[in-house]
């Protein structure tokens, strides 16, 4: 099956999003597929308002007629809402060649915390743009539950996973926490407004706080809490390495779709405190593998007293295989007349709609 990914998230950024649609993309090949990932990379791109690591491509139109001819795919999967999932989407929907999307951000949610735009506006435009799939794959049943409550249908779905040979056990001690005062409480992730850190680097609990990521607020959190140790970014085997050894990951936000870093923090032993909204709810065991409280202090103090190797076998089921096969599972297949269109010109397919639709018209009369 020839499959394309679409997405304005992309290598090299760091980020939930782009380390799902790598990790399906391996598994989807690893099960014999082949895929085709359409992304901004090498194309003319401008920064994104509020979020400059992602480069949003200008004008890809042109790049997706020609990539989506030459690879004629069997399925075609739109992961994000930025100029080229909507190049993409409008490609597809010119031909009406069927297509799926997911839905991997509160948009909503993030642009008002930025700026004043009600959320209703931001909702009846996701709407829109998701209404025009034949599914939208959605992270866990309470993000499925809320969106349907804004109006989406067709919704599937599409879990996440941890590669258990990077994200591990260990039993040394990291040199970066050698006599850091314990237990020693870990964010991971972007440092941006929406992630509600405050409510987590404010806390007056003894210990060490480690903040693992970057962003656009890193300054002024820095600034704000002196005290936190800040380690930039990390990836693969030293974001792994590091993470396995701190006492107990803290997840502040209350926004997140799912929160990759929960389980990447489970499957190292490591317990979670987090508040008891969507993300946590659908991914913590509560008093197993952490402690979802309004009260985050509480959830800490709860978090340190679990067994981590309990937390270790529970994130043994967040496999990428099983989540490869659900999203594998909602795929829109599209006919292989419809793959011939991906293929004409725009002129061409209407021609062609015209044409059978005399056709049809002559045959009835």
């Amino acid at each position: 099956m020839r499959i394309v990914l679409a997405t304005d998230a992309w290598a090299p950024q760091t980020n939930g999003v782009v380390t799902t649609l790598k990790a399906t993309a391996e598994t989807l090949m690893r099960f014999g597929h082949a895929v085709r990932v359409l992304s901004p990379q090498n194309l003319a791109c401008i920064p994104c308002p509020s979020y400059p690591e992602i480069r949003l491509a200008v004008n890809p139109g042109a790049y997706v007629a020609r990539e989506l001819k030459a690879f004629r795919p069997h399925a075609i999967h739109i992961a994000t809402e930025g100029t080229l999932g909507l190049a993409v989407r409008r490609y597809c929907r010119h031909r009406r060649v069927p297509f799926t999307t997911s839905y991997h951000t509160r948009y909503p949610e993030y642009l008002a915390a930025r700026w004043p735009i009600p959320l209703a506006v931001s909702y009846a435009w996701l709407r829109r743009f998701h209404g025009a799939a034949s599914r939208t794959f959605v992270s866990s049943h309470s993000l499925e539950k809320e969106l349907g409550g804004h109006g989406f249908g067709h919704l599937h779905l599409w879990r996440r996973g941890v590669d258990l040979r990077r994200f591990r056990p260990l039993e040394a001690a990291h040199p970066e926490l050698e006599g850091l005062p314990r237990p020693i409480m870990a964010y991971v992730g972007r440092l941006a407004v929406e992630k509600n850190l405050d409510a987590f680097l404010g806390l007056e609990l003894p210990g060490t706080k480690v903040v693992i990521g970057d962003g656009p607020a890193r300054a002024a959190l820095a600034a704000r809490h002196p005290r936190a140790r800040f380690t930039g970014f990390r990836h693969g085997e030293a974001l792994a390495t590091l993470l396995a050894g701190c006492d107990v990951l803290v997840f502040p936000s209350l926004t997140d779709t799912f929160g990759l870093a929960m389980i990447e923090a489970l499957a190292c032993g490591v317990p979670v405190a987090a508040f008891p909204v969507p993300g946590p709810l659908d991914v913590i065991e509560p008093g197993v593998t952490g402690v979802l409280d309004t009260d985050l202090a509480r959830a800490v103090r709860g978090a340190l007293c679990l067994d981590r190797r309990v937390c270790a076998e529970r994130a043994a089921t967040f496999s990428w295989d099983a989540a490869t096969t659900q999203f594998l599972c909602g795929l829109a297949p599209i006919p292989a007349p419809l793959r011939a269109t991906l293929g004409a010109s725009r002129s061409s397919v209407i021609i062609g709609r015209l044409a059978a639709r005399l056709t049809a018209r002559r045959l009835t009369e």
